[in-house]
């Protein structure tokens, strides 16, 4: 089953909140969030054998693609809703 079947209902409420667009990148949003806290509960176990404060590398890397991830999925939004403020308000002019 796919991971956009198993949050069908949650993608609906966004897509109605926010409009298709922004109502599907918020759903990858939360699905990316939901892979951050698997992957640091999953790095409390595998630490770094050089440094055992520090997940281990390969960990860190993942960390570090899904965070950039997020901030351009992020950024699309903000695309989205500055792209909609302007039109809003052309159409009042």
């Amino acid at each position: 089953m796919s991971s956009l079947y198993q949050r069908r209902d949650e993608l609906e409420k966004y897509e109605f909140m926010m409009g298709p667009e922004r109502g599907k990148l918020a759903v990858s949003l939360d699905m990316l969030t939901d892979a951050l806290i698997l992957i640091g509960q999953h790095g409390v176990y595998c630490v770094s054998q050089r440094n055992p404060s520090k997940p281990a590398l390969d960990l860190e890397t993942v960390l570090g693609e899904i965070n950039g991830a997020k901030q351009l999925i992020q950024s699309v939004m903000e695309e989205l809703e500055r792209a909609r403020a302007v039109e809003n308000q052309a159409t009042k002019e």
